[in-house]
């Protein structure tokens, strides 16, 4: 983790915040929401969260409180017409805002529709953190621009907040963090639960592995086949592969594997806690990574996490007994799947319940944009 020395000063800290994450799929609508809940749980806050109204999350069994909702897009198509409509769509969402009146926002994960919100504080003089999950877009990952409108979100920002030092040194490498202008917060990323059905008593003592997510090349999909053709035949493993991503090579290989199963499609939101019961274990065999939102969901259902020494994994991961790191070779990630399978299959739930861990989180936040002086006071 990198350590800054902070002044300490009297500033006030804000009562009232504006969250938002206005993407439909994946993490960081949930990421949004959690974050939301655990600042409404501060003493004397006020929070206002913004989802997108065609957000997964808002269509789940226990959706969270979205308190300003807004349309965004469905496709390239309908993104580049709610661009080609900005000024009426800034003219709105502005006394939108203005009735809320917010103190300071944060921006959970950069999105093609990030301008707009950051226009609209700009004229409220309404400052804001952004918070930056990735330095560098992760081959085949991302959205069409996402780094220039990443760039140009941070540059409004009046600071700029990671989750693991790995990507706080890479922005800070590239001007974009740790100036007076835009100075660096550091927090972690916390637990994230899902709902999880009750499982039946199991017939077999095999080992239940997952690896869930984008299913792209950077995520190790080749290091997993080649490490499970190393395992011996005699040991007893069932292996799920479950998530979206084109056709490869990789995945084809890891199709004809006894005990692996691929299943190549969208998870919805109210699935996820069931694969996680299923499973003993999820295996992250990445070549590169920044942090992980599947091993931090692994983490809260209390299940082991096999991964690769490789970006901000090592210092999401540390501190917890029920992680093996390994090197990103085959060779290694096999002998963390030999270790994997000679460890108890109880998965106990984590010592540290996620809302603390994510009250904790935004105790932090709020810390540091006080300490910073990011907000003015009243």
């Amino acid at each position: 983790m990198i350590h800054t020395t902070l002044p300490i000063t009297s500033r006030a800290v804000p009562t009232k915040v504006l969250v938002w994450q206005w993407g439909r799929h994946g993490a960081m609508p949930r990421f949004a929401a959690l974050l939301a809940e655990a600042l409404r749980a501060l003493p004397g806050m006020e929070v206002v969260l913004s989802l997108s109204s065609g957000a997964e999350l808002l269509r789940t069994a226990t959706p969270p409180r979205c308190d300003l909702p807004v349309d965004t897009y469905d496709g390239l198509i309908g993104c580049m017409l709610r661009l080609a409509g900005a000024p009426f769509t800034i003219g709105a969402l502005t006394r939108r805002i203005a009735m809320e009146r917010p103190e300071i926002a944060i921006c959970i994960h950069q999105g093609p529709l990030d301008p707009l919100m950051t226009t609209v504080l700009r004229r409220l003089r309404v400052p804001f953190v952004a918070l930056v999950h990735d330095a560098d877009t992760h081959p085949g990952d991302g959205f069409l621009f996402q780094m220039p409108v990443q760039r140009f979100v941070c540059r409004q920002a009046a600071a700029i907040g990671v989750l693991t030092s790995h990507v706080g040194e890479q922005l800070l490498a590239r001007g974009l963090a740790g100036t007076p202008a835009r100075p660096l917060i550091h927090l972690s990323h916390p637990p994230v639960a899902f709902q999880m059905p009750p499982v039946a008593r199991r017939q077999d003592n095999d080992l239940h592995l997952l690896m869930f997510g984008r299913l792209l090349a950077y995520k190790g999909l080749d290091l997993l086949a080649a490490a499970l053709k190393r395992c011996e035949s005699g040991q007893r493993l069932q292996v799920r592969v479950v998530g979206t991503g084109p056709d490869s090579a990789a995945l084809r290989d890891l199709k004809t594997l006894p005990g692996v199963t691929v299943e190549n499609r969208w998870v919805p939101e109210d699935e996820i806690g069931g694969l996680l019961a299923w499973s003993d274990a999820v295996v992250l065999p990445y070549r590169e990574a920044s942090q992980s939102g599947v091993a931090a969901a692994a983490l809260a259902a209390g299940r082991w996490v096999l991964a690769t020494r490789v970006g901000g994994l090592p210092e999401q991961l540390s501190g917890s007994d029920r992680v093996i790191l390994c090197e990103p070779d085959e060779a290694s990630l096999a002998a963390g799947l030999r270790a994997l399978m000679n460890e108890p299959r109880d998965a106990v739930v984590s010592a540290m319940k996620p809302e603390m861990a994510w009250r904790g989180m935004a105790a932090s936040l709020m810390k540091q944009i006080a300490t910073l002086g990011l907000f003015p006071g009243k």
